[in-house]
C-alpha cells in the first residue's frame, strides 16, 4: 500500500510548474484583526527575475492600496500529483515610473484575460503590478510504500 507525502520542490520543477500555469489565488495583507484579502488572478512569470506580473482590475475597491503592499501568490497543479508553488513579496507597480526593468520584465510574460467581472475584459479598467518573490517554494505528492 502507498500513501501520499509532501516533498519540497526543486527550483527547477517550481519554474516548470509556473511555466504552465497561469491562473491562482493572490493574498493581500490587512489590518491584524481581518483575515487577507484574497483574490483569484491570472499572471505571467518571468523565470529570468522569479517575477509575477498581474492585471488587477480597478474595479475592486475592496483591495485598497496595493503598491508597496505584501502579499503572496498561490498556485498549484493536480494532473497526476499535487504540485503546489507559493510565493510571496511586496506588490510594485508596473508603468513608466517604476523603471526599465520592471516593464521589460512584463513585455517577457503572457497574461490570459479571465472573464471573472462580469463584463467583458475590454470594457474592465486595470492596474499593471508586479510581485518579486523574496520567497518562492514549492510542494509536491510523491508516494511511500507502507
Amino acid at each position: 500500500m502507498t500513501e501520499p507525502e509532501p516533498v519540497t520542490m526543486t527550483d527547477e520543477e517550481c519554474d516548470a510548474l509556473l511555466a504552465r500555469r497561469a491562473s491562482g489565488v493572490l493574498s493581500l495583507t490587512t489590518a491584524a484583526d481581518e483575515p487577507p484579502h484574497s483574490i483569484p488572478v491570472s499572471f505571467g512569470y518571468d523565470s529570468m527575475t522569479s517575477t509575477f506580473y498581474f492585471r488587477l482590475a480597478d474595479a475592486d475597491s475592496q483591495k485598497g492600496e496595493l503598491a508597496g503592499r505584501p502579499a503572496s501568490l498561490v498556485t498549484y497543479d493536480r494532473e497526476e500529483k499535487y504540485q503546489s508553488v507559493v510565493a510571496s513579496g511586496t506588490l510594485e507597480p508596473t508603468d513608466e515610473e517604476s523603471g526599465t526593468e520592471a516593464l521589460a520584465g512584463f513585455e517577457r510574460v503572457t497574461i490570459p484575460y479571465v472573464d471573472i467581472h462580469g463584463e467583458p475584459p475590454a470594457d474592465v479598467e486595470f492596474e499593471f503590478y508586479r510581485l518579486v518573490a523574496d520567497r518562492l517554494t514549492g510542494r509536491k505528492e510523491t508516494t511511500t510504500e507502507l
